[in-house]
């Protein structure tokens, strides 16, 4: 009879250790594994290739969720909208360059407003009216 012996036998299993644990990340590591070879970006993929890149996702992750973080604090929110990551990622240079071409949905705009549209300085000076001379009457205001 062919088995494994006595129940008390043999070394005992040690228990499982996931790759994502070994590496000290939150992202899977396994399963980054699996898209890399599913998606035969190459005929082979090494053993450190989807640890490399689970720990690069993690932190551009953290990075854009930090900077987002700060967005919302700043608008006085506790929750964290499209809108948030829109502006964390557009007003950091670097993250703003690499998700350059990237849409963000529900994301909006910056504000800007050209400089060419803004009011001149000297107009601003005058108390947002424009200074008259004493006596002189502009054909806009007459009636």
């Amino acid at each position: 009879m062919s088995g494994r012996g006595k129940a008390g036998g043999g070394k005992a299993r040690a228990k499982a250790k996931s790759r994502s644990s070994r590496a000290g990340l939150q992202f899977p590591v396994g399963r980054v594994h699996r898209l890399l070879r599913r998606g035969h970006y190459a005929e082979r993929v090494g053993a450190g290739a989807p640890v490399y890149l689970a720990a690069v996702l993690e932190y551009l992750t953290a990075e854009i969720l930090e900077l987002a973080g700060n967005a919302a604090r700043d608008n006085r929110k506790t929750r964290i909208v499209p809108r948030h990551v829109q502006l964390a990622v557009r007003n950091d240079e670097e993250l703003g360059r690499l998700l350059g071409r990237v849409t963000i949905a529900q994301g909006g705009v910056l504000p800007n407003i050209p400089a060419a549209l803004l009011p001149r300085k000297a107009a601003a000076q005058g108390g947002g009216a424009v200074a008259r001379k004493k006596g002189t009457v502009q054909a806009s205001q007459e009636y």
